[in-house]
């Protein structure tokens, strides 16, 4: 191992994660979002109690946390946090750190042991850049109130500790796993389904509750075993409190022996992992078998470019189903409302109704919001073919129906059973699904060519995927939600004298001459707006087809 080279390495990976940060204003400002409204408040929070959190320590005024002693809390919390950096720095590997980007030129320029240490090194100097100033803050809150510089210097050197003997073991951790899901047939062959099963099974540990359990049982199991140790250096901080002479200097002799042991082992593994060949799948005779059945089933009802356009939409998405992870960012919202459900032990109305507009949505978002764009290189090829507009929409349009249709028959039919909606308001819902799945990716599809996106964005680190434009996104949403907000506003009782009331109030709050809404005038509005919304998706799609016919790749690419 070289640690110059090893060294040059981890700069290399720093500065292009932070460049791939910076470089998308997109990322940037939802990160910014987060840190101001998610961790903001916690963070300031956090500063404002510390001072007087350190000066009751310091006085002695603390003997437990929670029923535990400040010994076993210290432990406790050490463990879960090794625990969680462990978890993350897994996940990462998975995802990207264990993946070489450009092997052909690192790998043969170096060796596999100075790779591997520049990689895991890149790993702990971006945890410590983005764990390092808000721990240390509060720490220097903490002994702001404590007057001992003390809790600082402890702090850090538990952190430290931490990562240096977490994020090695999630290397090496998610390196098999990488391995086994990329090189190892049976389990490549359902790599997907692991996916969502393991998505599915995270968002439903914290939708019930059990991610809290967890958390409580490795904080109470793990504390006395060396994961737990770091926090005895916090107790240096308490006046009273003496640490485990044990668990000070088993934390750092443990360090120092265990890191190389798992590097060396990480180094084996990334040998193993990086020089195998990929996962022969077999889907792919399997996918041509489907693609042909359904082929055979569209025959008699479109034109053999039309059904060649569906069957092959549907074929690309399902060899790369990453690039369709923006259909499911909603999905994160849900997460109140399934543990408001679990809570109550009944589906409300409303949120049935929002699922089933969920769906609708998506049949839109699915294929048909960047028609032009998904085609990537193949523009030019596709466009100099005999397949006219009309075809290539409609082929999209029908790839998007044949997948949703399905899903939103069922999703429909399901909630409003279990919901508290009548028999009569449930066919409602199911119908206004089903057409609704079937309109939405006519309106998408005229929407997604004023907005093209050629280009590819980053999904991960070292994955790249075509996606529709933001501005695209953003019109749809919003022509899709006018003309639901319209019927809504027509379907309840009283909807339109709220609107008017809601309307005549903000009118108040204006500068200028203060102004009155009628609830007459809210709902030729809105039936205006439904009516609107209704032809929309015949005007889009007549758009995207005419686009289509006229698009020059020299000229408007």
């Amino acid at each position: 191992m070289k640690p110059g080279v090893a060294a040059l390495v981890a700069r290399t990976e720093v500065r292009r994660t932070l460049r791939i940060v910076a470089g998308d204003r997109t990322k940037l400002l939802l990160m910014g979002l987060v840190a101001l409204f998610a961790l903001g408040p916690i963070t300031l929070l956090g500063v404002l109690a510390m001072p007087q959190a350190g000066e009751a320590v310091a006085a002695g005024a603390v003997s437990d946390l929670g029923g535990f002693s400040i010994a076993n809390a210290a432990a406790g919390a050490a463990a879960v946090a090794w625990l969680g950096a462990t978890v993350v720095a897994t996940v990462r590997s998975v995802t990207s750190s264990s993946s070489v980007d450009e092997p052909a030129c690192l790998l043969l320029s170096t060796t596999t042991g100075t790779a591997v240490f520049g990689l895991v090194g890149a790993e702990v100097l971006l945890f410590s850049i983005w764990l390092g100033p808000p721990v240390a803050l509060l720490a220097g809150a903490f002994a702001y109130g404590a007057g001992s510089v003390v809790p600082v210097a402890a702090a850090l050197l538990v952190l430290a500790l931490i990562l240096l003997t977490a994020l090695p073991v999630g290397f090496l951790v998610g390196s098999w796993i990488r391995h086994l899901l990329t090189s190892y047939e049976p389990v490549a062959r359902y790599r997907t389904i692991l996916f969502v099963l393991v998505g599915v099974g995270y968002f439903g540990a914290i939708t019930t509750g059990w991610f809290d359990r967890l958390l409580v049982v490795a904080f109470e199991t793990l504390g006395g075993t060396p994961a737990g140790w770091p926090g005895a250096w916090l107790l240096l901080a308490v006046p009273g409190v003496s640490p485990s002479a044990v668990a000070l200097v088993g934390s750092v002799l443990g360090a120092a022996v265990a890191i190389p042991v798992v590097l060396a082992a990480g180094v084996a593994s990334a040998r193993v992992h990086w020089f195998a060949d990929p996962a022969r799948s077999e889907a792919t005779a399997g996918e041509v078998r489907s693609s042909d059945r359904l082929e055979g089933l569209l025959a008699g009802a479109v034109d053999r470019a039309t059904r060649t356009v569906a069957v092959t939409t549907i074929r690309r998405t399902r060899r790369a189903p990453v690039q369709l992870l923006y259909v499911a960012y909603p999905l994160f919202g849900a997460i109140y409302f399934v543990e408001e459900i679990i809570r109550m032990g009944r589906l409300p109305t409303t949120f049935a109704v929002l699922l089933c507009a969920y769906v609708v949505w998506g049949a839109g978002a699915l294929f048909s919001l960047n028609v032009l764009g998904d085609y990537g290189r193949a523009l030019p090829g596709v466009l100099t073919t005999p397949v006219s507009g009309r075809q290539a929409v409609g082929g999209t349009i029908l790839a998007s129906v044949l997948v949703a249709a399905p899903v939103g028959l069922v999703v429909a039919t399901l909630v409003g059973l279990v919901s508290p909606l009548s028999i009569r308001s449930t066919a409602l819902l199911v119908t206004a699904t089903v057409v609704g799945v079937v309109a939405s990716p006519a309106l998408g599809a005229g929407i997604g060519t004023v907005f093209p996106r050629f280009g590819s964005v980053r999904i991960t680190s070292n994955r790249e995927a075509v996606m529709p434009g933001k501005a695209a996104f953003l019109t749809y949403t919003i022509a899709l939600a006018l003309p639901g907000a319209a019927a809504a506003i027509l379907s309840t009782d009283g909807g339109a004298a709220l609107v008017a009331d809601v309307a005549t109030a903000l009118g108040q709050l204006a500068p200028g001459p203060a102004y009155a809404v009628s609830a007459g005038a809210v709902t030729v509005g809105a039936w205006a707006v439904l009516g609107l919304g209704l032809l929309a998706p015949i005007v889009s799609v007549l758009y995207a087809i005419e686009t289509f016919d006229r698009f020059d790749v020299d000229r408007d690419g």
